[in-house]
């Protein structure tokens, strides 16, 4: 059978990336039934829409959605991303949040937990606007959620080098800190196979850029997660090569490239699909189309010899499958 694709271009280099991404899972001749989505920043400025609770429903339907970055100047920020990715990322289940990279020589994995932490918006103001105002984010974290986010990780560790390592700040954090490192060490028991480690989240930045050859696998709470992997992006050639995965690992899952939508370069030819064309990688593992997904990584080995316009890049790409 087909698979059933949703197709979010979003706004700026996103329809351009995006397009490029389809030109090479095309070229592989996977079959899908491709369904548009017109969401985003222009949609919102257009009519007011961001998420309506019918696309929400008719996403629990389909296998996967491959989506282009989204947000536009003009609109108020935070208002799309919790509108539409936070939301998504809720409504669907979308707990792991898992990114690939590539550093000189080795590759390791980001497991980050997507639907928790300081992402949940709990939180407030008091006295809002005046000289005495305070404003709380406090950062949620329960038991089932950070466990499945922790076994994803080992069970991702079994199939890869058999070592995963915990990032945390768990001398300062000392309730959340708690809860993960318990938590992590006692899923750590089911899998004595695996070598663990434990980071504070500032050691881990030194030693991504310092020595990234140490892991392999590494778990961690969402904003955690965010920064480091920006970080990881940029030791790994750059966040304009970064693929994600948004995975609810039973159901529907989204697949994005992690760059914005750089309205400043739209019509240009200067975006670069690579990201895009890697999470088009990642959708195909997700649809079980491994031998598919294995070929474009082939193919945007050495990102730094795939040169051009962005649909000269998709053209190289599919030239190497």
């Amino acid at each position: 059978m087909a698979h059933r694709i949703g197709i979010m271009g979003g706004d700026g280099i996103g329809p351009e990336v995006i397009t490029e991404g389809l030109k090479v899972i095309d070229a592989l001749g996977i079959e899908y039934d491709r369904i548009d989505y017109d969401l985003g920043g222009e949609r919102y400025l257009k009519d007011g829409t961001v998420l309506p609770d019918e696309i929400i429903e008719e996403w629990r339907g389909i296998d996967a959605l491959y989506a282009g970055a989204v947000g536009t100047p003009d609109v108020p920020p935070g208002l799309i991303e919790r509108g539409l990715l936070l939301r998504m990322r809720f409504e669907l289940d979308l707990y792991i949040n898992y990114r690939p990279f590539v550093a000189p020589g080795h590759d390791f994995v980001v497991i980050r937990e997507n639907t928790e932490g300081t992402y949940a918006g709990e939180g407030g103001f008091l006295r809002k606007g005046t000289p005495y105002e305070i404003a709380t984010q406090g950062s949620v974290n329960t038991r089932h959620g950070v466990e499945r986010c922790v076994r994803y990780a080992f069970e991702l560790a079994m199939k890869r080098n058999k070592h995963c390592t915990l990032v945390h700040k768990t001398n300062v954090l000392t309730f959340a800190g708690d809860l993960w490192e318990r938590t992590f060490n006692e899923v750590a028991g089911e899998y004595p196979e695996v070598e663990t480690a434990y980071n504070h989240v500032d050691a881990a930045c030194i030693y991504f850029v310092d020595r990234p050859e140490s892991y392999d696998v590494i778990v961690t709470d969402n904003l955690f997660g965010d920064i480091l992997t920006d970080l990881g992006g940029a030791i790994s050639g750059g966040i304009g090569l970064a693929p994600t995965a948004n995975l609810n690992p039973s159901g529907m899952s989204m697949f994005e490239p992690v760059h914005g939508s750089a309205p400043d370069i739209v019509g240009t030819g200067k975006a670069n699909p690579v990201a895009a064309i890697l999470s088009g990688a990642m959708m195909l593992d997700h649809l079980g189309e491994t031998e598919a997904a294995d070929r474009i990584r082939a193919a945007c080995a050495n990102p730094n010899t795939l040169t051009g316009s962005t649909s000269e890049i998709g053209d190289l790409v599919v030239a190497r499958l």
